[in-house]
């Protein structure tokens, strides 16, 4: 349970704990750390920027911990450090651009870690050698891997060609590419046999 505030109601206190674990959690499914995502979920749901005790009360996280993440969402501009005048601590206030997030998640993803797994595939597969000097075995594998490497170029082609509709907030043209997906998997499913559909 997070620790909370008489600055709040209760249903607010409710709300915000619930968000920022549930941010949490989806975010440690993407990858990312949790506690670098509840610290953003929290400053998301203030109106107000909190300094770092606040946050490390809040959380119950300890300094350190707290230092560390913050500095990854300066790094990620995913939060903002605020000053006021005559207060000598740091504040920090979250980006609360939706598209800017998902931006940035995205981006960042790609470049810590599809960009070093494709690193470590080639590695794998020049471990196997030249394929005139494979065996049967060796060859398959290399088939696999390079399958593998194949889908996340794909991936990233993908990401790289959303992105653009993401940054500009094209959210008609988006819903138009859902729609158009939608309604090709509608035709895919009417145009199958009976004895697929039935399975």
């Amino acid at each position: 349970m997070l620790e909370h505030s008489s600055e709040h109601s209760a249903s607010y206190l409710s709300a915000r704990d619930e968000f920022v674990q549930i941010w949490g959690d989806m975010a440690s499914a993407w990858g990312i750390n949790k506690t670098m995502s509840q610290i953003h979920a929290l400053l998301y749901a203030e109106t107000q920027a909190l300094h770092t005790d606040e946050i490390m009360d809040i959380l119950d996280i300890s300094r350190g911990n707290a230092n560390m993440n913050l500095r990854r969402l300066l790094d990620w501009e995913l939060i903002h450090k605020v000053h006021f005048e005559g207060d000598r601590k740091d504040y920090y206030s979250a980006e609360t651009d939706v598209w800017k997030i998902v931006n940035t998640i995205i981006k960042e993803r790609q470049q810590r870690e599809i960009a070093p797994i494709r690193d470590q595939l080639a590695s794998c597969m020049q471990l196997l050698g030249d394929e005139k000097d494979m065996d049967e075995a060796s060859l398959a594998f290399k088939e696999r891997i390079q399958n593998y490497d194949d889908f996340l170029v794909m991936f990233e082609r993908f990401t790289d060609a959303l992105l653009p509709f993401i940054t500009k907030k094209n959210l008609s043209l988006l819903k138009q590419l859902v729609r158009f997906v939608e309604a090709k998997e509608r035709v895919s499913d009417l145009l199958k046999p009976t004895s697929d559909k039935s399975k």
